[in-house]
């Protein structure tokens, strides 16, 4: 039988095939370790439900300012990860929506039969990490280690979800319309549009 809880050192999460998953990943330099554990001291007398929900808050503030060299700003790197994101749609998982900012990546996913999520992330990053680093001539860790998911809870949460990844480059300052941003599920959505009638 498979244990659909498990927990990656921190936090318990829920795997189980066919649940839609948010994801975030972001790249190794995206928020230094100081600001992490300045952010724990803060927080550390709040109860765990609000420590949790203001630290997402504050990590995706920081993310979005743009913090560290914004590798996927590169759009030979861009391509990369997207073309990966969308390699396996399909046939390992569903990818429902995604964008790739310039120093992280926002996943909305259904997982499938035989394809945990731990499995599926790591596919992702693995690959990029070797790609990316070859193209641009670097080495070392390109990701950061750990990457944050939560599961759908229902209606209301996938269409939160789903609208927050899509306008994050709107949130963000980069563009003034989600579907102008180019490596993401609603300028894909976009570009395959039929046009209106007149």
């Amino acid at each position: 039988m498979v244990k659909p809880w498990f927990s990656r050192g921190y936090l318990p999460h829920f795997d189980v095939p066919h649940l839609v998953q948010s994801i975030t990943f972001r790249l190794s330099d995206s928020l230094p370790q100081t600001v992490l554990e300045e952010m724990s001291r803060e927080l550390a007398g709040r109860p765990e439900r609000e420590r949790q929900n203001e630290r997402e808050r504050r990590i995706a503030a920081w993310l979005d300012a743009g913090y560290g060299e914004c590798l996927l700003k590169d759009p030979r790197i861009a391509d990369l990860v997207e073309n990966a994101l969308l390699h396996f749609d399909g046939q390992r998982y569903r990818l429902l929506v995604w964008c790739v900012m310039p120093n992280h990546v926002h996943v909305l996913v259904e997982t499938m039969d035989g394809f945990p999520l731990a499995g599926i992330v790591h596919s992702w990053k693995s690959f990029t990490a070797t790609r990316a680093n070859q193209t641009l001539g670097h080495g070392g860790d390109f990701w950061q280690r750990e990457y944050h998911d939560r599961f759908i809870r229902d209606d209301d949460h996938f269409r939160n979800v789903m609208a927050y990844i899509e306008n994050n480059p709107v949130k963000a300052g980069l563009v003034t319309a989600a579907s102008e941003w180019k490596y993401s599920s609603a300028w894909r959505a976009a570009e395959v549009a039929p046009p209106s009638s007149p």
